[in-house]
């Protein structure tokens, strides 16, 4: 059973939760070593269930099984992130592993100095992934604490913990991975002048295909 852990390198929290922008939740912003961007990484194996443009670009991350919480629950959890100023590589449905590196730090939406707001949600995703609470701002559902959520690996550096008590794991099993590169076959770089064969359509029908930018598809 997989143990959350905090999804950043450098933990340097610049506003915790109950103040602030964060009354009445339990969301913290990550501002990381310095002024520039730092990557996160995530804190389960999950699927992203849902991803909100029209703001910070918020992405809920759902985990694939139940975690072991350092409070000792065992349960989903969900996390929000926001702030990423460019996640043209993520979708719903996006399936990434413990520790790997899929959001980064910015300054989207309501945002001074790069850093990614974070908000740990108890259970499973739930429509429409937060609320608006009493002071007007809007918080994931079932909101709980951090350190109840989220372990720290042995080198993770703690710059500013803002007095909150995170327990460490034992050992630092959990690897941090970089995202898988798709490799991009451009009209230069193929060595026949014939269109390469991706996909044998089988029978008629409707069908979808994910592409990033700048990438080409040839139909025959």
């Amino acid at each position: 059973m997989e143990k959350p852990i905090y999804p950043l390198k450098n933990l340097r929290i610049t506003q915790g939760y109950q103040e602030g922008t964060h009354r009445n939740s339990y969301a913290i912003d990550n501002a990381g070593l310095n002024n520039e961007i730092e990557d996160v990484y995530a804190p389960f194996s999950g699927t992203i269930k849902k991803i909100y443009e029209e703001d910070a670009n918020e992405v809920w991350l759902e985990s694939n099984n139940p975690v072991e919480y350092p409070d000792g629950t065992i349960d989903y959890m969900t996390v929000l992130f926001a702030h990423d100023n460019d996640i043209s590589d993520l979708y719903v449905g996006k399936k990434v592993a413990q520790g790997e590196i899929f959001y980064q730090e910015g300054t989207k939406g309501n945002a001074i100095g790069n850093h990614c707001h974070i908000e740990c949600g108890k259970g499973k995703f739930i429509e429409p992934g937060w609320i608006k609470n009493e002071n007007g701002y809007y918080v994931i559902i079932n909101g709980k604490k951090p350190e109840e959520c989220f372990w720290l690996k042995k080198d993770t550096n703690i710059i500013d913990d803002y007095g909150y008590t995170f327990q460490t794991l034992e050992d630092n099993s959990v690897e941090i991975l970089e995202p898988e590169k798709e490799e991009n076959i451009t009209e230069q770089e193929s060595t026949s002048d014939e269109p390469l064969l991706i996909y044998s359509c089988t029978k008629t029908g409707l069908y979808g295909i994910y592409l990033k930018e700048n990438e080409q598809v040839f139909l025959k």
